[in-house]
């Protein structure tokens, strides 16, 4: 099983929104049509998840995530926003995902293989931005409240056929988690553990260069 899949489509879903994803079918037919404007009620949700990341400075925690197939991998995050973003998968084969600010590099150490893509066109732009502005550049096309919280559904503005997201908050709130699907259907699910609000990171964690280059090599 290729290891960058579930990694692909969680930082490259929907070709550039990222984080474009969905609840379960059902809650997809259920969404209401992109056009459709908010109620009161969904609009002070979507103000409510805005404003919490707009505050969010910097976090740790934990990473559960599990792709379309059931498998589940495991690892630690590390976030301070603006534009950094740490999520190192558990295991001496993990995957390596880091921003630095400008580009989202991947490292899979199983496979030798390095990537890196402009921060602004990964799902990792919409909670790193400086400025988060649900009302620019997505289409928010559900709000659902839940005993313990609510989700947000979007898709992107200009590519609402290629994916969609679902941003999960507690009723506090706090971001548990998102699901992301693909243009395929295939579903990726993150949920985040022991979430926590931190302060003086190192600034080393959001360092990744290729490290299969030598010294003194091109």
């Amino acid at each position: 099983m290729n290891t960058m899949t579930p990694t692909r489509r969680l930082i490259l879903a929907a070709a550039g929104f990222g984080l474009a994803a969905a609840l379960s079918g059902q809650a997809l037919a259920a969404s209401r049509p992109a056009a459709a404007p908010l109620t009161p009620e969904e609009q002070a949700l979507v103000d409510k998840a805005t404003a919490y990341i707009q505050t969010l400075s910097s976090a740790k925690g934990r990473f559960v995530q599990t792709d379309s197939r059931g498998a589940q991998t495991q690892g630690t995050f590390y976030l301070q926003r603006p534009g950094k973003a740490r999520f190192a998968y558990d295991g001496p084969g993990g995957l390596l995902v880091v921003s630095n600010g400008s580009a989202v590099n991947i490292f899979n150490s199983r496979l030798k293989t390095f990537e890196s893509y402009p921060l602004s066109r990964t799902p990792l732009n919409l909670l790193l931005a400086r400025e988060v502005r649900l009302d620019r550049g997505v289409v928010i096309t559900g709000v659902r409240k839940l005993s313990d919280g609510f989700t947000i559904t979007a898709v992107d503005a200009k590519r609402q056929t290629l994916g969609r997201i679902a941003l999960n908050f507690s009723n506090a709130p706090a971001l548990t988690g998102w699901t992301v699907t693909d243009v395929k259907g295939g579903e990726t699910r993150v949920r985040l553990v022991d979430f926590e609000n931190t302060a003086g990171l190192d600034p080393k964690l959001f360092v990744l260069t290729d490290p299969r280059r030598r010294v003194g090599k091109p």
